[in-house]
């Protein structure tokens, strides 16, 4: 790793094998923070629905990951872990150290990208598509880490984790948001269950989720401080919290990261 150059950060190409969803969310996060142009993103997709979706915000779409790894100084693979190992080694022959080669694949270990790739200068993320919320960099050059860092923290916000921490961290932030769409939705429900138009209840829901999280990222104060100071006694908030509290809702969540850090360890394994 000594003698490996870095890469170039006013002039590097970001290439993305994988065109999914969480593929799209980083390049737009990252056109849209100004880290890196469009033109300087690429990925490839044969599909007129992806395709369409990344050329609508300027990314280059190319017909082969081939040609992505080729026209690309830091690659991203964004595919599902179960294919991760054979797109590697199918792309192995191109995957020289002059490349910095990125990982966002659930339970995929840094040690395995590795060999498939048949070099050390890769680095693991744990991305969820609201924000960047983890990087492992241990087998990367500073340069290397500090770029990724860049470009992640340019989307969200980053810490530095372990490996051994990242099957918990896919359960709580990398699977999380599809749990706080569900809260958005139910609450939403709960709503129009109660009279309101279902357009209100979901833009009340939506924004209150949000205006609850700024709260707790900002606000200098637990999550358990600013729920007391919004349920006053006897009122109606403190009635929800009991309805909340008698059929589990905290333990109901606490198990979903849980289940779902187990099934990244899972696919770590298989």
């Amino acid at each position: 790793m000594a003698n490996v150059s870095p890469i170039p950060t006013e002039s590097y190409n970001l290439g993305f094998i994988g065109a999914g969803k969480m593929a799209e969310s980083i390049a737009r996060g990252v056109v849209k923070s100004g880290v890196l142009p469009a033109s300087r993103i690429r990925t490839a997709h044969r599909g007129t629905a992806r395709r369409t979706a990344f050329e609508s915000f300027g990314v280059k779409v190319l017909d082969e990951n081939s040609q992505v790894v080729q026209e690309s100084d830091v690659v991203v693979f964004s595919v599902k872990p179960q294919v991760v190992k054979d797109v590697v080694l199918q792309l192995r022959p191109l995957l020289s150290e002059k490349k910095l080669l990125v990982s966002v694949a659930a339970g995929v270990k840094l040690k395995d990208l590795q060999v498939w790739a048949g070099h050390s200068r890769f680095i693991r993320v744990m991305p969820n598509t609201p924000a960047a919320v983890g990087v492992a960099a241990s087998a990367a050059t500073k340069d290397d880490g500090e770029l990724i860092s860049k470009l992640f923290g340019a989307i969200g916000k980053v810490w530095t984790a372990d490996e051994k921490l990242f099957d918990a961290i896919t359960g709580l932030s990398g699977s999380g948001p599809a749990y706080i769409y569900l809260a958005i939705e139910a609450l939403a429900d709960g709503g129009v269950a109660a009279g309101l138009p279902r357009e209100l209840a979901l833009g009340l829901a939506s924004q209150t989720v949000l205006g609850a999280a700024s709260m707790a990222v900002t606000g200098g104060k637990h999550p358990g401080q600013l729920k007391d100071d919004v349920a006053s006694p006897g009122g109606t908030t403190i009635a929800g919290i009991h309805e909340l509290e008698k059929a589990g809702f905290r333990g109901i969540l606490m198990n979903a990261v849980v289940a779902a850090a187990k099934r990244s360890r899972e696919l770590s394994q298989s």
